[in-house]
């Protein structure tokens, strides 16, 4: 079954639990659209290329997320199962008191007709009223003939109620039964595609072993990379700290501020845009659109067992298909375009005392200086024709010199 099967059963059997419920529903529903656009990119984008060294790279890291996403994923349908055996559990429960209950209106509707049928005709009951000592004696008799005759209506009503409340929740079992079924199904599916990933896996790892010499110069011509960007884009950083500082000097009337020691000083406009950017964190648009998958993380990226097989990312890099845009993920101004040895242009928008870098684009369609808007396209990514029309944007964020996960700021 597809994810999106998935999504639609979980969606099903969510909808039969009560309303205050409807807020994990949502968020259910979420972490499984996010899950599932994860592992059908990560297939979509995993038979794109199989053959250069770079890609088997690249192949590896798309399996190990794949095989991650695909771990969330049966996690979050076992949750599931469970919730649907306690839910079961307690309509299980609630089906014995309805019919419990039942049974005793039943009963003591029962016992009502009996006794009126004891009363031969209507004369008995106008006797019973007739041979009271009293008119007032004679008028409590009616009310309660009345009232008698209105409890055994009510008893009839209850007893239609009720029986519809019970059909209502033995369907409702029978849902979830037959919905937790489906789920354990797709559980089972799900975990032989992470068996057969994890195979996939030690694939990969067999060819790096293979061809450690090749993956060598790869892994050292990626670490010449980072260098040399991280290079550029701290000294445009600095160059904009001094800058400003500069300014200030100048103009003491007006008003700049540093949010840390040695860090870019604000003006009161740029303050406003800063404090606004950190707002956003968690909630920043993804700096490409269409679909995606993050094959090299922030922070250490090992490959096998040997130190030599690593380096350490400043950024994120995503994959994407070719002719892709990269957009702006914020209101800023384009600080600078860099060219870093052996690294394709790099575009660096400034958001206050935020820095924003969007590398390996082929060409560019904003300059130094320009004002950018939220999800305005700054350039298109590079797409390499000799590697399989791979085609991988390199993002990072910094709060003045201090680098950030851009995956802690980016909405997923």
């Amino acid at each position: 079954m597809r994810i999106r099967g998935i999504i639609i059963l979980l969606l099903i059997s969510l909808s039969l639990s009560a309303q205050q419920q409807s807020a994990r529903k949502r968020e259910v529903e979420k972490q499984l659209k996010t899950l599932s656009a994860e592992i059908e990119n990560g297939n979509r984008l995993l038979n794109e290329n199989r053959k250069s060294i770079a890609s088997i790279l690249s192949n590896l890291n798309l399996i190990l997320q794949q095989i991650d996403a695909r771990k969330k994923l049966i996690a979050l349908l076992e949750k599931e199962i469970q919730d649907l055996n306690k839910e079961i559990a307690s309509r299980e429960i609630q089906v014995k008191k309805l019919n419990r209950d039942l049974q005793q209106k039943k009963d003591n509707y029962a016992l009502s007709v009996q006794k009126i049928y004891q009363q031969k005709n209507n004369q008995e009951q106008l006797l019973f009223v007739l041979s009271a000592n009293n008119l007032a004696q004679s008028f409590r008799r009616m009310l309660y003939l009345k009232e008698y005759a209105a409890w055994r209506k009510q008893q009839a009503e209850e007893i239609v109620s009720q029986q519809a409340k019970l059909n209502i929740e033995k369907e409702a079992l029978l849902a979830d039964k037959q919905a937790k079924e489906e789920l354990a199904n797709i559980k089972k599916t799900e975990e032989d595609n992470l068996l057969r990933e994890e195979n996939a896996r030690k694939t990969e790892v067999a060819n790096l072993q293979k061809n450690t010499k090749e993956i060598q110069t790869e892994i050292d011509k990626k670490k010449k990379q980072v260098a040399a960007l991280d290079r550029e884009i701290s000294k445009i950083i600095a160059e904009e700290i001094a800058k400003a500082n500069k300014a200030a000097k100048a103009d003491p009337q007006t008003v700049r501020k540093a949010e840390t020691t040695g860090g870019y000083a604000m003006t009161k406009e740029e303050q406003v845009l800063s404090s606004s950017f950190a707002g956003n964190k968690g909630k920043l648009p993804f700096p490409l659109k269409g679909s995606y998958k993050i094959v090299s993380r922030y922070g250490l990226q090992q490959y096998g067992d040997s130190k030599n097989l690593s380096f350490n990312n400043n950024g994120i890099d995503i994959k994407t298909t070719s002719g892709n845009n990269a957009k702006a993920v914020f209101d800023g101004v384009v600080s600078s375009i860099v060219v870093a040895s052996g690294v394709l242009p790099t575009i660096v928008i400034q958001h206050g005392n935020y820095f924003t870098a969007y590398s390996n684009l082929e060409q560019l369609y904003v300059k130094k200086g320009d004002k950018v808007k939220t999800g305005q396209d700054i350039g298109k990514i590079y797409t390499d024709r000799e590697k399989d029309n791979e085609t991988i944007l390199h993002f990072e964020l910094r709060k003045d010199q201090e680098k950030q996960n851009p995956e802690l700021w980016l909405i997923r």
